[in-house]
Order: structure tokens, then C-alpha cells, then sequence
């Protein structure tokens, strides 16, 4: 049997699960996938015994994407390029290969429901490991990225780390008043604790898409600010989660699951 685990703090929500064993089901691949909450100072001692106790690859998810590229023996480009990894694999050779799916997952989603035009005005909300996977692949796209986050410093050391890239506007929370956008990506860890990144109201227009990269069966906390406050076009990251799995799943078995049959069963759920 093969070993696959998702990791995170806290995890008892995930959905990966689920997701891996029925793309396991439908490729006819026999393995076990569970949740694994490690604690927030104890990631690499879980990670390192996962593997060491026969693991052949993992998700991860947050607060440890980080942590888990600095784990990495090898790094995939686009892991590299992002400074954070959640995908793990072990090699032939007994290395851990650190892959991100996440950009790749984000443009899936955001192509599948049409929030997504070449040179769109974007802003993130965030600067931690979950919009590091995103930022490249976007810049790719000609949008022109902001970054806002509750400790500026941070927000301006992802601006740099991406700078030969492209262009990224930092921003306070105070300074948005007076900015519009096509699309707000909300990259922080927020809805698992029920709280809303504290934004202006003068951001929500009628045109506006709003994302939230965080899921949950009914409207995330920021959705719902969004929804009250004028957005109607708006989406958690259910669908994103859907894609960048496929794309980790391609990683370790080398086969790409159908991933409309997973939206139909999520549905029912």
C-alpha cells in the first residue's frame, strides 16, 4: 500500500482526503491518505518520522509551506521560484522532492470560472506561504499585482523576492481606499478562525471578483463581507484545492485524474 498525507494546523477540515482516494479509485492505485496535525513547532520531526516511517509523498498546507521547502531535498522550479512547497515526493534515490501546485491550481480555477482576463488589476490579501505559490504564475499573466498584508514588512520582502519577475505594488490596508481592482485573492488563514481581513468597503464594486483560497460548506467569512457589501461574483477555493491535487496526484503516480467527476461528488456533500 502506498502512504500519502496531508499536513497542516489545523487539518481536520481537509477535504484531500477525500479527494486523493477517489482519484486513487478512479486510476485503479491502492494507497492510504490521511490528516496529520502536526504542531506549529513540529513540522519537520513529523514530516522527517512520516518518511522515515515508509511516507512516499505529502500535501501541505498551512502554516508549514515554508517550513516544508526548507525540508526539501530538491526543488521543483516552480517551488523554487515560489520560496514555499506543498508537494512532497520521495525519490528513487530516498530524496524528498518539493514541488508547489498551487499557482498552477489558482489559474485552473480562476480560468474554470471565467474571474480571470491577461492583465488584470489583482490584489492579495496576504504575504505568507499560500500566496507565494500564486504570485508567479500571475505575474506570467501580465497582472499587475498588490500586496497587502497585516504586517507590511512582510508583504515588501515577497515584493522583492519576486522582482526580477515583475512588478509588485505594496500597499497598507489604509492606503486602498482610493484603489480599484479587477479581483481580490484572499491568501490569509483567516476564515479558519472566522475572522475578516479588515478592508475598505470602497473596494467592492459590481464588476469586482472576489476569491477566497480558504474553503468551507457554506459562504467564508470574507466571501460573506464581500456578498453583503455588493460582490456577486465570488468563489472559495474548493475548486483550487480540486486542481492542484490532480497535479500532485500526476506528481507521484504519473497518471492526471478527471477532476469534473470530484466537483459533481463535492457537490452532494
Amino acid at each position: 500500500m502506498f502512504k500519502f498525507a496531508v499536513f497542516g494546523n489545523p487539518i481536520h477540515h481537509s477535504k484531500s482526503p477525500l479527494i486523493h482516494n477517489e482519484f486513487a479509485k478512479q486510476t485503479g492505485i491502492k494507497h492510504t491518505y490521511g490528516c496529520i496535525c502536526a504542531p506549529t513547532d513540529g513540522f519537520l520531526q513529523s514530516i522527517s518520522n512520516f518518511f522515515a516511517k515508509g511516507g512516499l509523498g505529502a500535501n501541505v498546507t498551512l502554516p508549514f509551506k515554508q517550513q516544508a521547502y526548507q525540508f526539501a531535498d530538491e526543488l521543483s522550479e516552480r517551488a523554487h521560484l515560489a520560496g514555499a512547497v506543498n508537494t512532497l515526493k520521495k525519490q528513487i534515490n530516498n530524496k524528498i522532492l518539493g514541488d508547489n501546485t498551487d499557482g498552477i491550481g489558482l489559474l485552473s480555477d480562476l480560468q474554470r470560472l471565467r474571474m480571470l482576463k491577461a492583465k488584470d488589476k489583482i490584489l492579495i490579501i496576504g504575504a505568507g506561504g499560500a500566496a507565494r505559490g500564486i504570485i508567479a504564475p500571475l505575474l506570467l499573466l501580465g497582472s499587475t499585482l498588490t500586496i497587502t498584508n497585516r504586517t507590511e514588512t512582510r508583504a515588501i520582502e515577497l515584493a522583492k523576492h519576486f522582482k526580477y519577475h515583475g512588478k509588485i505594488n505594496v500597499c497598507s490596508i489604509y492606503e486602498l481606499d482610493s484603489k480599484k481592482f479587477d479581483l481580490i485573492i484572499n491568501a490569509t488563514s483567516s476564515g479558519s478562525s472566522g475572522q475578516i481581513p479588515k478592508l475598505p468597503i470602497a473596494l467592492i464594486h459590481k464588476q469586482i471578483y472576489c476569491y477566497d483560497m480558504f474553503y468551507q460548506k457554506e459562504l467564508t467569512p470574507f466571501l460573506y463581507w464581500c456578498s453583503q457589501n455588493g460582490c456577486s461574483c465570488l468563489s472559495d477555493g474548493l475548486g483550487m484545492l480540486i486542481y492542484q491535487a490532480a497535479h500532485a496526484f500526476q506528481l507521484w503516480h504519473g497518471i492526471m485524474p478527471n477532476t469534473a467527476k470530484l466537483f459533481k461528488i463535492l457537490k452532494q456533500i
